[in-house]
């Protein structure tokens, strides 16, 4: 009587554990769904440390040297319609607003667009990765986000109320006022190149560094990761920023990741960018996959130290030789 009960046992167990299975693959591929035309303003996020070995290629815990992060600095400046906006800067050497005063160097600038989470915080492991290189790096919000959430509304919320494709772009030429506003006001500060100018952007960050590039404000060169990844699914935002590639004139490299929400804007963007005639000037690049989730692939990479440490050398050299920063 043993004998059956013991099989009865294992084959429950066997079924339960298949059962748990396929609910993980389950969940994967729900993460893997590119049904969202709205993201849910966490497009960068937080992300919890790796410990130990991971199956998930290329995620792992900071090292004592990336966590040694650069002192932010908290600053206002004038927006578009009366608005007061506000940003992180990262000066190299500089801890206090009094050191920034004394500050008499003229250093490049790398200014960042963030995404559509609702509290960008200046992501300081990108900002370490150029203020170690002698480089300003500005990152301002837009109104509705993070320190500038009292200057309006978010634009997130605008979308999902609005429920319109045309509205979405609007909105995005919209919130680029900010963006144009944080570039005039950065070329501004006497510790700024103004010759030596750069601009990168993640997701919607990336939409605003597309939308930047075609105004053509004085900036060197430009590197969009992962832009509309997750609303690739909106025509007329597709459009727009096909547009917009086809116009801009300075040199544009545009990254993703295997594994992020939509690889569309690679597939379409990318050869725009190659037509132009010179692929050291104006390219893309896909890398293999990050992560085990697509917000991994998306933001993590972009932003993460361990995505970071994947595409440091292709765009600092980039930068260097291209953009002459």
């Amino acid at each position: 009587m043993k004998r059956p009960a013991t099989v009865i046992a294992l084959l429950v167990v066997s079924i339960f554990g298949l059962s748990l299975v396929y609910a993980a693959k389950s969940n994967l591929r729900a993460h893997m769904s590119d049904s969202q035309p709205v993201p849910s303003g966490n497009s960068i996020g937080d992300y919890e440390p790796v410990a130990g070995p991971t199956p998930c290629p290329g995620l792992r815990e900071c090292t004592a040297t990336e966590n040694d992060l650069p002192v932010q600095l908290q600053v206002a400046f004038p927006g578009p319609n009366n608005m007061t906006l506000h940003g992180h800067l990262y000066v190299p050497g500089v801890r206090t607003m009094a050191e920034l005063t004394a500050v008499r160097r003229k250093f490049p600038v790398m200014i960042y667009n963030h995404g559509s989470e609702a509290d960008p915080k200046g992501v300081p492991h990108l900002a370490k990765l150029y203020v170690d290189r002698s480089f300003v790096f500005f990152a301002p919000d837009r109104h509705g986000q993070g320190l500038s959430k009292d200057a309006g509304p978010y634009i997130a919320d605008l979308q999902r109320a609005a429920h319109d494709p045309e509205a979405a772009v609007k909105l995005h030429e919209l919130y680029n006022l900010d963006v144009i506003a944080a570039v005039k006001w950065i070329k501004e500060q006497r510790y700024t190149d103004i010759d030596h100018l750069a601009m990168t952007g993640i997701s919607y960050g990336g939409i605003q560094t597309l939308l930047t590039a075609e105004k053509d404000p004085g900036i060197r060169v430009y590197l969009p990761f992962t832009p509309a990844a997750q609303s690739w699914g909106n025509v007329a935002l597709q459009q727009r920023l096909i547009t917009a590639v086809r116009h801009e004139k300075a040199p544009m490299f545009l990254i993703q990741a295997t594994g992020d929400y939509n690889l569309g804007p690679s597939e379409t963007l990318g050869p725009i960018l190659r037509q132009k005639g010179n692929v050291q000037k104006w390219t893309n690049k896909i890398y293999p996959q990050f992560g085990c989730t697509n917000q991994e692939a998306h933001g993590r990479f972009a932003s993460g130290c361990d995505g970071i440490a994947i595409w440091e050398d292709d765009v600092l050299n980039f930068l260097n030789q291209v953009g002459e920063l």
